[in-house]
């Protein structure tokens, strides 16, 4: 690996990308510490301070820190989320644009703009909210310097520019950079809490709240976790392909043998990710609701860290696992791909009949990959709440800090060996492999 990791800087363009995302994330990280006008900082400080593993400590983790501080960019990226969530399900229920999505890039572009212009109205309505929720002291008394309706627009032009900036960064990365931008923002933004969980724990355990041997147990259970990510995330389910001819430059081969791979978890982190937004919205209603029956229902039903919101929530998962890989990958587009190849999967006739194999396959496969994103993002949840964890140790951030590092691994590894330089990995990528 320390090989590897030399090379990098080998590689002029590698390098620039490598170098402009950190200055993108280090922009980012600035951002965050820049105080919304007419904020008192201390009393937002001090709100949040009380509120470590509720839904707000939820939205401080996934903004870095931001709202807790109620910065410019306390909204975060979760509004161009909601955005991106509503216009997938709408591709699926609206015929015109299902026909978009068809098009190609051309028609995801357009798809993409309308996200972007979602965003900005979601961004406008939760800083209106934000703005109302402060006046009215939720967020506790004297948080507002000058409220009124000067400081309602100033708060919403603030946060929704906010929002749209980030966004813009986001793709600014994506584009310029290495890795996925709007991943890597909220991987930062999780990562850099990690040294004052640290610290609370180094505390506990001074404070004799917490043994050297629970911490010893509790970094060994993180560790096996994070190996178990690791590993499902790596494995896949090849799907043997015959050809009975393949064209290799200029001349054409007859025979060979090929696979179509199939992960294990498909949908990636966008599932917990999308289910926590959603569960978001009634938590947030709660809190700035004055209605006794939303506020009793919601207490009653959907409290974070009871079997109730659990439920809905592994449930949540489970249905965006099979919806986004549906939406990803089309067994009737893979089988006509490799029908038109010339390649068949050994035993299945092509068209319909290798068609509905491969969607027997991946739903299979998905089935396993939603109960393994499921496990791991409800186990965490159960460690912080049953056994009194110092700091949120959330399987949704688990799963985007090791997704998010090993997809950037993985594109900095095919940079490196496209230009005939040894990968972190000898030999290559690293791969796991699940099924013949």
């Amino acid at each position: 690996m320390t090989g590897g990791i030399q090379n990098i800087w080998k590689i002029p363009e590698l390098r620039a990308r490598i170098l402009f995302t950190f200055g993108m994330l280090g922009v980012y990280r600035i951002g965050c510490v820049v105080v919304t006008p007419g904020i008192n900082p201390t009393v937002i400080r001090d709100f949040f301070s009380q509120m470590q593993g509720t839904v707000f400590g939820l939205f401080n983790l996934f903004s870095g820190g931001a709202m807790e501080q109620l910065s410019i960019f306390a909204l975060g990226i979760m509004p161009y989320i909601s955005a991106t969530i509503i216009f997938q399900l709408l591709t699926v229920v609206v015929p015109a644009l299902e026909a978009l999505k068809k098009e190609g890039e051309q028609g995801q572009k357009k798809i993409q703009q309308w996200s972007r212009y979602a965003t900005i109205v979601l961004a406008l309505f939760q800083s209106f909210l934000m703005a109302l929720a402060l006046e009215s002291g939720q967020f506790g008394e004297g948080a507002v310097m000058n409220p009124g309706l000067a400081f309602r627009l100033t708060t919403m032009v603030t946060l929704t520019s906010g929002t749209a900036f980030i966004m813009w960064l986001g793709e600014q990365v994506t584009e310029r950079g290495i890795g996925n931008g709007i991943s890597l923002i909220i991987f930062s933004g999780i990562v850099v809490s990690i040294p004052s969980g640290l610290s609370q724990l180094v505390d506990m355990v001074r404070t004799d709240e917490f043994t050297p041997l629970e911490v010893i147990l509790l970094f060994g259970l993180i560790l096996g976790v994070v190996g178990a990510v690791v590993f499902v995330e790596r494995g896949q389910r090849r799907i043997p392909i015959q050809h009975a001819r393949r064209v290799v430059g200029r001349r054409v081969a007859q025979g060979g043998m090929s696979y179509f791979p199939l992960r294990v978890n498909s949908a990636g982190v966008i599932p917990p990710i999308f289910a926590s937004s959603l569960l978001m919205f009634p938590l947030t209603m709660r809190q700035f609701s004055d209605s006794p029956g939303i506020q009793s229902f919601i207490d009653r039903f959907l409290n974070p860290g009871d079997w109730t919101y659990n439920l809905v929530y592994v449930g949540l998962i489970i249905f965006f696992c099979f919806f986004y890989t549906a939406i990803i990958i089309n067994p009737t587009d893979v089988s006509e791909n490799i029908k038109r190849s010339g390649g068949y999967i050994p035993g299945v006739r092509p068209g319909k009949n290798t068609a509905d194999y491969i969607d027997k396959v991946l739903s299979r496969l998905t089935f396993v990959g939603a109960i393994y994103v499921s496990v791991i993002c409800v186990l965490p949840v159960i460690l912080s709440t049953r056994m009194n964890v110092p700091f949120y140790f959330g399987g949704t951030a688990l799963l985007i800090v090791v997704g998010v590092s090993l997809d950037t691994v993985g594109q900095i590894d095919a940079h490196m060996v496209s230009r005939h330089y040894e990968g972190f990995v000898k030999g290559g990528r690293m791969r796991g492999r699940l099924g013949g």
